[in-house]
């Protein structure tokens, strides 16, 4: 019931920002927003409610709704930088818009919208974002892949982390004295403790996932992992980068060489092996050897 609430209110937030966004420098008066709520959500917009909803976008967002007294309309400074200003928030509010819009746009866009069924165990999201908030922490029941049976963790909740259309938590866990990661959708229960954690001076989530690649923290150090890709695959891989490190080393005529600095893993095995023929890597060895490894298993599989 709490995670339903506090995802519905979560969803006024964006759906707020939104408007603001779309209204651009010149705002809404009081009475505009009013009207695009009542129909929206179909109760009453009292002064007081969207007071305490702008606090609350200011507190969770950093976005100020500012008000020009000589007007009296509402607006947010340079709101056609907003979304660019936060890759974060920017995702937060795409992702809460499309969703509303598929869902509003079900029946009449019947058989024409086609979405990936992922579970990204978006019911936790909203609880989480309130923890982090208020630094509380958090009790999980947890299932890892292989285990019969869920695991009970104590986790200090760091941040939250998509990759690959999906969620993750990022936090100490006091069980293992370490940061670990869980995807929410192997969560099975979450409950938010009343005892605070102090946050790690400096921590920023996207530093701590620097040189990894996809959601996994690896122990192996960084190191300048070059390939080549070949023939249109190589056109793909400059459109989609593999990680936000690459860069392209050499061009020719058939082929294209990339590099990028990475934790190799076994998650970046499976990405160069995803591209088949396509794609060869150079250099580290050891990572070279286990493309090797990888591919004689697979073809020891397939001539059984």
């Amino acid at each position: 019931m709490l995670e339903t609430m506090v995802t519905e209110l979560l969803g006024k937030y964006i759906w707020l920002v939104q408007k603001f966004i779309t209204a651009g420098d010149r705002g809404l008066t009081l009475e505009e927003l009013r009207t695009a709520w009542e129909r929206k959500f179909r109760t009453e917009y009292p002064r007081r409610t969207f007071n305490n909803h702008r606090e609350a976008v200011a507190e969770v967002f950093g976005i100020e709704i500012e008000c020009d007294r000589s007007s009296n309309r509402y607006f947010v400074r340079n709101s056609g930088e907003v979304s660019d200003r936060d890759a974060g928030i920017s995702w937060l509010i795409d992702t809460f818009t499309v969703n509303n819009l598929l869902t509003l746009s079900k029946e009449r866009l019947s058989g024409r919208v086609s979405v990936e069924d992922i579970p990204s165990g978006k019911k936790h999201l909203a609880p989480l974002m309130t923890a982090m908030q208020e630094n509380n922490i958090v009790e999980i029941l947890y299932r890892r892949y292989g285990s019969p049976e869920p695991e009970l963790r104590r986790v200090h909740p760091y941040g939250i982390k998509e990759s690959s259309q999906r969620w993750y938590l990022v936090g100490w866990t006091e069980e293992r004295a370490s940061c670990r990661v869980y995807a929410l959708d192997r969560i099975g229960g979450l409950t938010v403790l009343p005892e605070t954690f102090v946050m790690p001076h400096g921590f920023d989530i996207d530093e701590l996932f620097s040189t990894s690649f996809g959601s996994y923290l690896s122990d192996r150090p960084a190191v300048r992992v070059i390939f080549k890709a070949y023939g249109t695959e190589a056109s793909y891989i400059k459109d989609l980068p593999l990680h936000h490190t690459q860069t392209v080393m050499k061009e020719e005529e058939k082929s294209t060489t990339f590099s990028i600095f990475v934790s190799p893993n076994h998650s970046l095995v499976l990405e160069f092996l995803r591209h088949g023929a396509n794609l060869e890597v150079i250099a580290p060895d050891d990572l070279r050897d286990e493309m090797r490894a990888e591919i004689s298993g697979l073809d020891k599989l397939y001539h059984k």
